[in-house]
């Protein structure tokens, strides 16, 4: 049952229809933080209140309603954290949420874990195997895509826990969109493949890229859902780097739920 104090949330129908998975990509709403940060902020380290911060991921994890709630350091890196009971065990407490060692990508098979994604423009990708019960939670930006990210992490599913492509369903959250993504030193940031995906001149389209990435590695283009919103365009419902500079995180959250775990 929804409460008062539980923030609003984005779902995707894709996952939606997945028997004990729950999700969610948090806006800006529903959280305490005052300007800038208003107010659903869950970023540690932008200059906001660390009491804000803390009530905030307290919400989003009392909407998740998970045992606990995952995130790491996330540095723009390829870097894949893969979280058992071990290194759930020894990750670094911090408020209502756990830390664990730099890394941009975290893949879990456990219950009741709720892996954790900051945004402000780039784009939090989820991924379910429904049959092997695996997610993984990915924060994909420019240079997660420059670095093929995706196929990482996809490959890392298949190696370890014996996932199948084919049948892994992906989402990704609201993100920087074709209509803003603009980059005038293209040619020395971006690989020359992406250059295709030009909206407009020196605007490019990274929905795009990512279904191209994610099809690349295997998945079917029917299990490839995106909530296609720009964070830009929508700065008021949405944290933004680019539009606002200083400003909050947003969190994207996946898990495997209690109800499942019981069943």
């Amino acid at each position: 049952m929804k409460t008062d104090r539980e923030p609003p949330r984005h779902h995707f129908q894709l996952l939606s229809r997945i028997p004990g998975l729950v999700h969610g990509a948090f806006g800006r709403d529903g959280g305490v933080s005052l300007p800038p940060y208003a107010s659903l902020n869950v970023g540690w380290s932008n200059g906001d209140s660390p009491q804000a911060v803390r009530e905030n991921l307290s919400r989003v994890k009392g909407a998740m309603r998970v045992r606990h709630l995952l995130g790491s350091r996330q540095v723009h890196g390829d870097r894949v954290q893969l979280i058992d009971e071990a290194l759930l065990g020894s990750a670094e407490k911090c408020g209502p949420t756990l830390i664990t060692a730099p890394a941009d990508a975290l893949v879990t098979h456990l219950k009741e874990v709720g892996l954790l994604i900051k945004v402000a423009d780039c784009q939090a990708v989820f991924l379910a195997d429904p049959g092997r019960q695996v997610i993984a939670n990915v924060h994909c930006g420019w240079r997660g895509s420059v670095n093929g990210l995706l196929f990482k992490v996809v490959r890392i599913m298949r190696e370890h826990y014996g996932c199948r492509p084919e049948d892994l369903l992906a989402a990704v959250s609201p993100s920087l969109g074709p209509c803003c993504a603009q980059f005038r030193n293209y040619r020395d940031e971006l690989p020359p493949n992406f250059w295709d995906f030009q909206a407009k001149p020196e605007y490019f389209d990274f929905w795009a890229i990512t279904r191209w990435q994610l099809h690349r590695a295997g998945l079917r283009r029917e299990n490839i859902e995106a909530a296609e919103r720009c964070t830009v365009c929508e700065s008021d419902r949405y944290f933004s780097y680019r539009a606002q500079g200083t400003t909050g995180r947003m969190a994207a959250v996946l898990a495997w739920s209690s109800a499942l775990l019981r069943n």
